[in-house]
């Protein structure tokens, strides 16, 4: 892509109203913009690194054998209060009506709306275990919307909802969901820590949320520092395996983590004092196993082997997508901008052309645009005739993880220069071995997305 062709509106100073990293440097980078309190466009970029985000999910939710969907997100009212939550939701449930006079809402969370797919066509036991999800936008009115897409009004959010006839069945299915989204998050370069966590109003007796530490985050976190130490990295899991299942939950929260709203103090003063860490965390994942709160209220019911019908286990299943965005730039950045993980990168090479109009540097450059695009990975080609430092200004800021500089010098000895976006470090080589280096680096990284 050449970069006089693309939309990117950067912009050169820090907007007032961001206060934390990852709101500033969207904006600036051109990724969003708002258009109300809470709720914002998605420009190129940040479309398409949400994009990236939203495609990870949708396979490692797809790998652990759950099947996607699409729910409405204007949805009737009547059935929040079937299941008795249209009252005492509360406030951020926005509520309108229809030309008719019936009562409507924005979808904030979609239980009712699954269970009732669920006991439409759903009548035995020989038909589970199900996991339905979609990925989809929600709207919650939030009284302060804050902090960018990192609390904002609508939100792009990836729920997922498991129907099992037994607790045992429907516990598998929440240690499995677990062990995804640990894949899930480390593909995104995120080190996401399960954490024992409140319910909230979703309600439900096992619930575990997933923080990334940042600064910025707005729930304090204690935790034993032994699981920063772990890592998911490239096992393969049998997700239809209870017992693997069930060790790979064990091995990331048998060690003490908890957010302040379920902190026990006593608890956490067992760990050896060495390892008691405390920080702020953002929040970018939860699970629930919940019974059969909604499957009582709703009838979602299914016929036993004995011909009986009982109410079905259910969980819930949450990522926020969109807020990921900004807890990925929280987790890593630097004073010059964001530095995405090769993971979920919107390009995966800068190409700087230091003197644009020169034949052999124009030509150089798109030769290296033309072999990224054979080997399938994406160059964002800086063509403008612009100052070498205002270029390198940009590709700073948009964070891409990999930069080759092109210039006359260079090209008269063969070579271009190779900076990593991370270290800052530089080697020059000749330009097929710039491409050769960077298609080995993605080679380790599953390329996903638009």
């Amino acid at each position: 892509m050449r970069l006089s062709r693309y939309f990117l509106p950067v912009l050169k100073e820090n907007p007032s109203e961001a206060q934390i990293v990852s709101h500033r440097y969207m904006l600036r980078a051109g990724m969003i913009k708002q258009s109300s309190a809470g709720i914002y466009s998605w420009l190129p970029m940040g479309f398409k690194v949400l994009r990236k985000l939203e495609n990870i999910v949708h396979e490692e939710q797809i790998r652990a054998g759950h099947v996607p969907m699409l729910m409405p997100t204007l949805q009737s009212a009547d059935l929040w209060r079937e299941s008795g939550r249209y009252d005492g939701y509360g406030a951020e449930m926005l509520r309108m009506k229809d030309r008719h006079d019936r009562d409507m809402l924005f979808s904030p969370t979609a239980e009712e709306m699954f269970t009732d797919v669920f006991r439409s066509h759903v009548k035995s036991y020989k038909d589970l275990p199900l996991t339905l999800y979609q990925i989809q936008w929600k709207f919650r009115d939030e009284v302060r919307p804050r902090f960018g897409v990192m609390r904002g009004r609508e939100f792009f959010m990836k729920d997922g909802y498991n129907f099992d006839l037994t607790k045992e069945d429907a516990l598998h299915a929440y240690n499995r969901h677990l062990v995804s989204y640990l894949r899930t998050y480390e593909r995104m370069g995120l080190q996401a820590i399960p954490m024992r966590a409140d319910s909230g109003p979703i309600g439900g007796d096992y619930t575990h949320e997933f923080l990334v530490l940042a600064e910025t985050g707005e729930s304090e976190v204690f935790y034993d520092s032994e699981i920063t130490d772990l890592k998911f990295g490239d096992r393969e899991i049998d997700y239809d395996n209870h017992a693997e299942c069930q060790a790979v939950l064990e091995e990331f929260t048998s060690r003490y983590a908890r957010t302040d709203e379920t902190h026990d103090e006593a608890a956490f003063n067992e760990v050896p004092e060495d390892r008691r860490c405390t920080a702020r965390g953002i929040e970018v994942g939860q699970i629930f196993y919940f019974g059969t709160q909604y499957s009582e209220a709703l009838g979602a019911t299914v016929q036993t082997p004995e011909g009986k019908n009982v109410p079905v286990h259910m969980g819930s299943h949450g990522i926020g997508v969109s807020r990921l965005l900004g807890a990925i730039i929280e987790a890593s950045h630097d004073d010059k901008g964001i530095i995405w993980p090769e993971g979920v990168t919107p390009f995966h090479v800068g190409i700087v052309n230091l003197k644009q109009g020169d034949e052999e540097a124009d030509a150089a450059c798109e030769a290296l645009e033309k072999s990224f695009d054979a080997l399938g990975l994406e160059a964002l080609y800086d063509d403008r005739k612009e100052r070498a430092g205002g270029k390198f200004a940009t590709m700073d800021l948009i964070g891409l993880p990999w930069r080759i500089t092109v210039g006359p010098r260079g090209l008269k000895n063969g070579v271009v220069e190779l900076t990593s976006r991370r270290t800052g470090e530089s080697v020059e080589m000749p330009p097929e071995e710039a491409v050769k280096k960077i298609a080995e680096i993605y080679a380790d990284h599953r390329v996903s997305g638009l």
